[in-house]
């Protein structure tokens, strides 16, 4: 009867293990990891770590190549057969290893099945029992999945053992099973699939168990029924795979279909400590994957390790990619359910299945359903199309619009003026928030005033009244007249909005507002000396002056008047409001519509319609006049500040009367009558008779530089 004994783990190599995670504590912070160039198969058999192939079963170190193998896993992998057999491991030796479990702790061998058979040549009964021993292996044979097999129909077998050296010094253990059936009736006694005594005996085995012997009881025999069941067979296997035959008990079926051997499944634990221990080892300690976790061993002592829930690989590796790595789920849905309805989604450590947008119910292991009632769908649709129509609706206005605003852009000018690249185009949304009520200053012919922050600059904005502008190229002309007269008497064009039907200008913001406004509003009526009225004249002129003496085109205002001279903080005059002048060639003259404000204008271009420098000189005379008696010019009393001024001056080449009080001081009255007399030639009726703007800016200059002596 032979013993297959595994030799125990050298003590000199424990006791090197031991000095050298003392010694070297930073180097051992956990158990050693297996080399890459470690066999990982044996023929068709994965050998997982802590399994390992070495070269024999006491080497659990394996070759030069490195660590393969912890302390007693160590197989090898032998080539059976003959004429090039296939490789196969093996443990303890001879017992072969068919599979190992790392998450169930369990490796299924092969087990050679005992049998107890009658001689016919020698008339005598044989035995072959065999025996396993696994004690001092972390190997223990697994008392939940193996049971003691006897087959036969007289026959009585015994396993012998010991079921642990654990504990209080382990216990000896014997057990046995009885197989019977009548030998004259073997047909009608015996039944297939049943194994509960007739022609087949199954006993449990106790925990622990790590060594058995077979042993037939001799006063069993077949030697009166040899010619119906000539043997009697035993062995511990695997019985979750087992069904019993009659060919079993009455022929030799059950050792020729198996090979002479049985599967059974040996239970694996790591160490003799429990996992509370173990963990405050982390030199020895075994589980150490991330997203691992240990376990008691449930039969005897020592732990296993196992991937925490949702991670699956090898928890005996520290190593990312073959430790514990997530299971994709969603990957596997014939494994992890997501019904129809769901929606799989991955994270670590497991899956969401949440139910699809208007579904309910529960996706894992369950069912989706439509939770939105007939009612509910019907008002969604009915909301849903009215959405949709609105949005198309919504659409074709903005469509519209756009065409509208690129209409508007090509009617005002907008291809003359991108081209001229003289000035910005602002966008219509840009000068929205600007023209607000709270931010209206004032309202003119041109249109309304307002003021707002644009670039983080002062601005004012003209927004004009509908049909009060020239159109296409004509207005885009203006615009680039405009922009090109830069004098630091002249209100500076910043930019304009063609967007709209009336088109706007941005100017830069005069802070004081209109002369106008200063010399007549009585809410607001500010003092103003002869000094400060003189120098507005004079740089009023000089502004105008510019514009009638550009190099290729004269400028004409067309409208000077006193609600079109603004004051800056510093009381200096800026030229406004000339958009309704005409550009004149040096050599033609320019007809055009009467425009303007009649309390100014030039009587000769009343009554001929004819612009000319000359008619901006006539209104600025009126200016003048309004300067130094600070009343009023009204066309509707049939001019009468006018007419009475230039007849007081006529008959008494003096208009002292006209003076106002607030500067007729003595010792200016001399300069105030030359004042006069500027404002007289400039009123001429005789357009000849009348100076150039350049010829007043000179002589304006130099009363009121006499006036500051």
């Amino acid at each position: 009867m032979p013993f297959n004994r595994l030799a125990a783990v050298p003590v000199l190599l424990l006791w090197l293990v031991s000095v050298l995670a003392a010694r070297f504590p930073l180097l051992g912070a956990a158990s050693p990891q297996p080399s890459s160039k470690c066999q990982r198969k044996c023929g068709s058999v994965d050998i997982p770590y802590p399994f390992g192939i070495v070269h024999s079963p006491d080497d659990d170190e394996g070759d030069d190549d490195g660590h393969c193998a912890m302390n007693g896993f160590g197989l090898t992998c032998n080539e059976t057969g003959t004429n090039g057999g296939r490789h196969r491991p093996f443990a303890a030796g001879n017992v072969e290893v068919v599979g190992v479990s790392l998450q169930q702790g369990q490796a299924r061998m092969l087990n050679d099945i005992s049998d107890y058979c009658y001689n016919t040549t020698t008339r005598e009964m044989v035995r072959d029992e065999w025996s396993l021993d696994f004690a001092g292996t972390p190997y223990m044979f697994s008392d939940t999945t193996n049971k003691f097999t006897v087959i036969g129909c007289q026959t009585l077998a015994y396993i012998n053992g010991d079921d642990g050296d654990y504990g209080d010094g382990g216990d000896k253990y014997m057990s046995g099973c009885v197989a019977m059936c009548r030998g004259d009736d073997v047909r009608t006694t015996l039944s297939n699939g049943s194994c509960s005594g007739i022609g087949c005996c199954q006993t449990a085995i106790p925990k622990g168990l790590q060594y058995y012997y077979v042993e037939f009881d001799s006063g069993f025999n077949t030697t009166e029924i040899h010619n119906v069941s000539r043997c009697s067979y035993a062995v511990l296997m695997d019985s979750s795979n087992f069904t019993f035959s009659t060919t079993y008990a009455t022929s030799p079926a059950f050792i020729n279909n198996n090979g002479g051997q049985a599967p059974f499944v040996m239970d694996w634990a790591i160490g003799n400590e429990t996992c509370d221990v173990a963990r405050k080892k982390p030199v020895s300690y075994a589980c150490v994957s991330n997203n691992s976790e240990c376990f008691n061993s449930l039969n005897g002592p020592g732990y296993i390790c196992n991937c925490s829930k949702g991670f699956h690989g090898n928890p005996y590796l520290q190593d990312p990619e073959h430790g514990c790595k997530d299971i994709d789920e969603c990957k596997l849905p014939h494994l992890y359910r997501c019904t129809n309805g769901g929606v799989c989604r991955n994270r670590l450590g497991g899956y969401d299945c949440p139910c699809k947008f208007r579904l309910k119910g529960h996706a894992k292991g369950g069912t989706c359903i439509d939770h939105f009632p007939l009612a509910a769908k019907v008002a969604v649709c009915t909301i849903g199309g009215i959405l949709l129509m609105v949005i198309i609706s919504f659409l074709v206005i903005l469509h519209k619009e756009k065409k509208k605003t690129e209409e508007f852009f090509k009617k005002n000018g907008g291809p003359t003026l991108e081209k001229a690249i003289v000035i910005k185009l602002f966008k219509k949304d840009e000068l929205k928030p600007i023209l607000k009520k709270s931010n209206f200053i004032g309202k003119g012919c041109f249109g309304e005033v307002y003021k707002g922050i644009l670039d983080n600059k002062l601005v004012a904005v003209k927004k004009p009244i509908n049909g009060s502008v020239l159109e296409s190229d004509q207005f885009a002309n203006e615009v680039i007249i405009q922009s090109q007269v830069i004098h630091k008497n002249i209100v500076r064009l910043i930019g304009c909005c063609l967007e709209v039907d009336a088109p706007m200008l941005v100017y830069e913001f005069i802070s004081q507002g209109s002369l106008h406004d200063i010399l007549h509003n009585s809410n607001n009526k500010v003092a103003l000396n002869l000094d400060a009225r003189l120098s507005i004249a004079a740089h009023s002129a000089d502004g105008l002056a510019y514009m009638h003496s550009k190099t290729n085109t004269r400028i004409l205002h067309g409208d000077v008047k006193t609600a079109n001279i603004l004051l800056d903080d510093n009381f200096i005059p800026k030229i406004s409001d000339f958009g309704i002048s005409r550009l004149i060639a040096c050599d033609k003259e320019h007809t055009a519509s009467i425009i303007g404000d009649r309390n100014y204008m030039d009587p000769v271009y009343l009554q001929e319609g004819l612009l000319t420098e000359k008619s901006d000189v006539y209104s600025f005379g009126v200016v003048i006049l309004e300067l130094i008696s600070r009343e009023r010019a009204m066309h509707s009393d049939n001019n009468k500040l006018v007419k009475n001024f230039l007849e007081a001056h006529k008959k008494q080449k003096k208009a002292t009367q006209f003076f106002d009080k607030e500067i007729a001081i003595t010792n200016d009255l001399e300069i105030l009558e030359n004042l006069a007399s500027i404002a007289v030639e400039c009123l001429s009726l005789d357009v000849d008779q009348r100076p150039t703007m350049m010829e007043v800016a000179e002589r304006l200059l130099i009363l009121s530089r006499s006036c500051k002596l």
